[in-house]
């Protein structure tokens, strides 16, 4: 038997590009992400593999600020409520009010602790207890893909900038094109909607 015998299928050398060219890709079949002139679509074209809560090939929706305000809200109280809860009742019955008692250092051990719990979830998932209740997630805007724990700290601490201008950078998303605050515009990310749940 040779190469190309019409009668063993078998026998036939794939089809070969021309020299100098790249091969394309069969008919039907989306080309592959990864060859030097291809490059993927910048982010909001389409979406990146594996976004959750992203129907079809839609670009992502950028959450408002109604939805953000709403999980910074319940956030808080998460973190900070038991916090001062336990503060009020060691005040309470406490004999001297300038020291802190058990119940007030238990409140702030809570609140460390809670709160980087929330910044790993947020690094990890891209959502807060907050945010996953009120179906946003935060994302890097490069490639839609989850922070890091390390980044999530950082766009945290990075919120100091939208507080010193007289708090705007909090207020910024409402007329921002990408519905950014200052902190995501310094640490390249976009908060988008995604299914609840």
């Amino acid at each position: 038997m040779s190469f190309g015998d019409p009668n063993n299928p078998y026998s036939q050398q794939p089809p070969q590009g021309r020299p100098g060219y790249p091969q394309q890709a069969p008919q039907g079949v989306p080309p592959q992400y990864g060859h030097p002139q291809q490059t993927p679509p910048p982010y909001g074209a389409y979406p990146p593999p594996g976004m959750p809560g992203m129907p079809g090939m839609g670009p992502a929706p950028l959450a408002h600020w109604g939805l953000r305000a709403g999980a910074l809200l319940l956030d808080g109280l998460i973190v900070a409520g038991p916090m001062y809860a336990l503060g009020f009742i060691d005040l309470a019955n406490s004999d001297h009010p300038e020291e802190p008692g058990v119940l007030g250092v238990i409140g702030m051990l809570y609140a460390f602790a809670m709160g980087l719990f929330q910044i790993y979830l947020q690094g990890k998932t891209g959502q807060t207890t907050g945010k996953k209740v009120v179906g946003i997630s935060v994302r890097r805007e490069s490639d839609g893909s989850t922070l890091g724990f390390g980044m999530a700290l950082v766009r945290w601490l990075a919120h100091f900038l939208d507080s010193i201008a007289c708090y705007l950078g909090w207020l910024w998303p409402l007329w921002d094109e990408k519905k950014q605050t200052f902190a995501d515009k310094v640490c390249g990310t976009v908060v988008i909607t995604v299914d609840k749940g």
